[in-house]
């Protein structure tokens, strides 16, 4: 065990984990006590009030604040950056309509937010395997919760769970053997964001859930939290994307002529 910790501790995947922790970690700081504040505050429940609403949107509002430290702008190296950017607006706008018992807005931005994240991921590469356990995933989640659904919420529910299983899919599509850590941040806040959304659907459509306001609200900021993350060096992965396309279609021509 310890020639394995000293052999993980000379490996570039651990100076890059320190590199990473080093200039990311100060800058989650804002996040992580926006979080500590609102559990202290509403950590057994919620209430509609302007007040609750503020303490619930300033975590996401933080990570916003870092995906603009991070740096955004309108080239082509930050789509990735700007996609998700756009998905934590949706999300915070998200939040404070449910605050407010907007349900069905609610639902729509954050439905909005979950594509945003997908075109982020892309559809490259296809992984029909994971796709199918999404697909199973997702048809096991609606058949749960279909009995307490009404009215218009029977075609609302099914559509939103269809947007965040494809959003997770795509997530998880991207995750591979030589994967960089920020795919796998992003396929984790994926599947996170899933048990905190079906979590809110058992809670509300089907049976009470034991401290059902805990489990939602963690695992929905540490969704977020690892889905932001996702954004740093993104402009780096861009640039590689883009060498490769180029160096493929110039193969392809090569072997044209």
């Amino acid at each position: 065990m310890s020639k394995m910790l000293a052999a993980y501790m000379k490996s570039e995947l651990f100076e890059e984990q320190k590199r990473v922790l080093k200039s990311v970690g100060p800058k989650l700081v804002p996040f992580f006590k926006t979080v500590a504040v609102f559990f202290v505050l509403f950590g057994e429940t919620s209430s509609n009030t302007f007040f609750c609403c503020m303490m619930k949107c300033l975590p996401i509002l933080m990570l916003i604040y870092f995906v603009l430290l991070d740096g955004v702008n309108m080239t082509e190296a930050y789509a990735y950056t700007r996609k998700i950017f756009a998905g934590l607006i949706f999300s915070v706008i998200g939040d404070a309509l449910l605050v407010f018992e907007h349900f069905e807005l609610g639902l729509l931005s954050f439905a909005i937010g979950h594509i945003c994240y997908t075109m982020a991921f892309g559809f490259t590469p296809r992984d029909y395997t994971k796709l199918l356990i999404g697909l199973v995933a997702g048809c096991l989640a609606y058949a749960y919760i279909a009995p307490g659904l009404q009215g218009i919420l029977h075609v609302l529910v099914p559509l939103y769970i269809s947007l965040i299983f494809l959003m997770a899919w795509r997530a998880g599509a991207r995750v591979g053997k030589l994967s960089r850590w920020t795919k796998q941040s992003s396929c984790a806040g994926a599947l996170l964001f899933c048990i905190s959304d079906f979590t809110i659907a058992v809670n509300k459509f089907t049976h009470p859930v034991p401290y059902s306001h805990t489990i939602i609200m963690s695992t929905y900021y540490a969704a977020q939290m690892l889905i932001a993350l996702s954004v740093v060096d993104s402009q780096v992965d861009a640039v590689v994307e883009q060498s490769l396309r180029l160096s493929e279609s110039a193969t392809k021509s090569e072997e044209s002529y």
